[in-house]
């Protein structure tokens, strides 16, 4: 092979191995949390380039996050099987390189946010960052069983941050966006845990199998799947949503549900990983119902 394709292929790699660092699975999920909150809060969507400007810079700072977490922790990422092969681990990106990457990240989403929503949006922006490195990543993780519960609030901010930067403000529909994310992350995490069990013993992270036994961390899972259908029908009787959205999230819900219901009577590995798979295709199609609902209402 000559030099220029080989230089090619290494910089595809590498460019490659930078995009993983930002967990770019995740990211359309999160700006998809953001998305129906412009419709809400304004009473009608905004003009499309404050839409897209805002939802770039939302999706960047949720990428610097992911970035940024990747990087501390490089060390228990190596000894998890899920995590062994991200580009850390395997010495694909040195540690400092990724560590620039997520700063500059960070100042580019401040960047951006600020010029679509001003300073509340792009102050909301730098908190999820921080909130996400350091209070969850750095301080709970490692230490508390409750870090899914109290870090949610980090992978819920994208409906806040959307807000205020349409509004100006965070009203009541970016807290009740907010709500729903923060109230559906606990089940969702619990179920990687169960059937992943040995993966975070390995690598030392507590997490509410190991504390309080499988059984009562799927009933858990269950009354937080409960509460989250009283949270997650709240916009019609508010006035944000209609009756398209009102049917969706039942039939979602009692999908999400039943679910539940099945992992405590299955105890299997299989049922809990039904579970993960169940909580993403739910609130993707939740908020999926609520833009079809703000478009054709």
């Amino acid at each position: 092979m000559s030099a220029a394709p080989l230089q090619a292929a290494e910089t595809r790699g590498s460019l490659a191995s930078y995009l993983a660092l930002t967990k770019p699975r995740i990211l359309p999920l999160v700006i998809f949390t953001a998305l129906p909150v412009m419709g809400m809060a304004t009473g009608g969507w905004p003009a499309a380039p404050i839409m897209g400007i805002t939802l770039l810079g939302i999706a960047v700072a949720a990428a610097a996050a992911n970035t940024l977490n990747m990087y501390v922790e490089r060390d228990r990422d190596a000894l998890m099987e899920r995590t062994r092969t991200r580009p850390l681990p395997t010495a694909t990106i040195g540690a400092r390189s990724a560590l620039a990457f997520g700063l500059a990240l960070s100042v580019l989403s401040t960047g951006i946010l600020y010029a679509a929503g001003g300073l509340p949006a792009a102050g909301l922006g730098v908190a999820s960052i921080l909130f996400y490195v350091f209070v969850y990543t750095i301080w709970l993780k490692p230490r508390s069983v409750y870090n899914a519960v109290i870090g949610g609030a980090a992978g819920a901010a994208a409906p806040l941050i959307a807000d205020a930067a349409v509004n100006g403000s965070v009203g009541v529909p970016g807290l009740l966006l907010f709500a729903i994310v923060f109230i559906w992350q606990p089940p969702h995490v619990w179920a990687i845990a169960l059937y992943r069990r040995d993966d975070y013993a390995a690598a030392g992270i507590p997490m509410m199998p190991a504390a309080i036994g499988p059984e009562r961390t799927r009933w858990r899972m269950l009354w937080y799947t409960l509460g989250l259908v009283v949270v997650s029908l709240l916009p019609v009787p508010l006035g944000l949503l209609g009756p398209i959205y009102g049917v969706a999230a039942l039939a979602l819900n009692a999908w999400f549900v039943w679910a539940g219901v099945r992992l405590i009577r299955e105890r299997s590995d299989e049922a809990a990983r039904r579970v993960f798979f169940t909580s993403l295709g739910y609130l993707f199609l939740l908020y999926l119902a609520m833009i079809a609902d703000l478009l054709l209402a």
